[in-house]
């Protein structure tokens, strides 16, 4: 589905991406991580279109992204800090998501109910906890039923409660075939979600493993310990 060939990016003399490669296929959940500034939002970023690789090439469904924006409209993105303007209402938010995606399909509302955000549609953004706002970013990422999901830090700022409820809904949109993209920190929160795993450092892509792969090879049953394991053996 998500196929990147090569891709490396410059910051003028800073060398983000070095030669990445991935493929990302439907109906997988997974994880991307790595220290910061290990070129896991650049990937990211240059897979939405935000950022103009310096060299290769990403595929969606055959085609290269370059060529055309219609791919986007098949991806749900929620950043790891939305930023929304100050004095509209949640209510104004998402009305005007919704008549910017002009969508034709059905909504997925879930976690429009789930969080009960309807009940909060006349608070100003400006007034939102962190939480709360995070709450209004995974609303939109998943609303417009979309194919795929970039996740990027999902779960930070969120209380346990709409921690659990959001990985649910993930667990539910990996069953239906999507693909979802997660970055994280919090390796304890992924265990019950991923299907593979990716872990970046300095911008190249150390390693891309399925999570049974992983476990087999480092002989650990929790993702942390099993990341942990390579990494000490690499460093040996």
């Amino acid at each position: 589905m998500i196929q990147v060939n090569n891709i490396s990016k410059n910051f003028g003399k800073l060398q983000v991406l070095n030669k990445v490669n991935l493929t990302c296929n439907k109906g997988e959940c997974i994880a991307m991580i790595g220290p910061n500034g290990c070129g896991k939002t650049t990937l990211i970023k240059s897979i939405l279109g935000m950022v103009i690789p310096s060299a290769g090439e990403i595929l969606y469904d055959g085609k290269n992204i370059a060529k055309g924006f219609e791919y986007r409209k098949h991806i749900g993105y929620m950043p790891q800090i939305g930023r929304y303007p100050d004095n509209m209402k949640i209510g104004q938010i998402i009305d005007m998501i919704k008549e910017i995606r002009n969508a034709d399909s059905l909504l997925d509302e879930d976690l429009l109910h789930e969080f009960k955000l309807k009940d909060l549609f006349n608070k100003q953004m400006r007034t939102l906890s962190g939480g709360t706002t995070q709450k209004v970013s995974a609303t939109l990422a998943f609303l417009f039923d979309p194919q795929v999901l970039i996740l990027d830090e999902p779960t930070a700022g969120l209380d346990p409660l709409a921690s659990e409820i959001l990985k649910e809904k993930i667990i539910s949109e990996k069953k239906k075939g999507k693909l979802i993209l997660i970055t994280s920190h919090l390796l304890s929160e992924l265990d019950e979600l991923i299907s593979q795993i990716i872990f970046m450092q300095e911008g190249h892509m150390k390693f891309h493993k399925t999570i049974e792969d992983l476990k087999l090879t480092t002989g650990e049953e929790k993702i942390s310990k099993a990341i942990a394991t390579i990494l000490k053996n690499n460093n040996a």
